[in-house]
């Protein structure tokens, strides 16, 4: 279904947003739009749809997914953050950041890997936010098959998984084009797992403040 986030409260768009959610809470898989590249989505509280989406991707069970929430509420619903962690929040977010935080105890270990923490962001893309609103926090790792390139335009997506994802929200190709920077923040000590879209320096910037 075509969401253009130009025309967030359009009949089409917000009709897709609608069907969006109403598939996550059905324990189906969606993917969607974010200023990075297209996610792939479920319900984290859903164990089974969490399964399905490993399935689907080919991920390994013991790679972590992220996590997408539309606000620092639904953020601190589910993690804990330090200063640091605001920090940053309060920086980059919404936007092309991943933060590696301590998750609260009802984030199933399934989602984290066992881990007891949980990789966060909130997307910069009206799209996937006014989703997220509606369904709670959401699976945010990339829409393609585990090793595959991540998708940049619906398209890649759907040559990827196909039948494995019931509603596919099509809008237009992804502005930044590349991956979120993903942090890992333990005991006030943070790690840049992976480079994209925002740089290191921007980073260290911000924390010295």
């Amino acid at each position: 279904m075509k969401c253009d986030s130009k025309d967030i409260s359009g009949k089409k768009c917000k009709g897709a947003i609608d069907e969006a959610a109403k598939e996550i809470a059905a324990g189906n898989l969606i993917v969607y739009p974010t200023e990075t590249v297209y996610g792939i989505g479920a319900d984290i509280f859903n164990e089974s749809a969490v399964k399905k989406l490993f399935l689907a991707k080919s991920r390994p069970f013991d790679m972590a997914l992220s996590v997408g929430v539309s606000d620092r509420k639904m953020m601190e619903s589910i993690a804990v953050l330090d200063e640091n962690a605001d920090k940053l929040v309060k920086a980059f977010l919404p936007g092309p950041l991943t933060i590696i935080i301590e998750k609260k105890p009802d984030v199933p270990d399934l989602v984290t890997s066992m881990s007891k923490k949980v990789g966060i962001r909130i997307p910069d893309h009206e799209v996937a936010i006014e989703i997220i609103k509606r369904t709670g926090p959401i699976v945010a790792t990339s829409a393609n098959l585990h090793s595959h390139p991540d998708a940049t335009d619906i398209d890649s997506a759907v040559k990827d998984l196909g039948d494995s994802v019931s509603l596919y929200v099509n809008s237009g190709p992804s502005r930044l084009k590349k991956p979120s920077t993903i942090v890992w923040i333990m005991n006030g000590q943070v790690e840049i797992v992976r480079q994209g879209a925002i740089t290191i320096k921007d980073i260290e910037e911000v924390l010295r403040c």
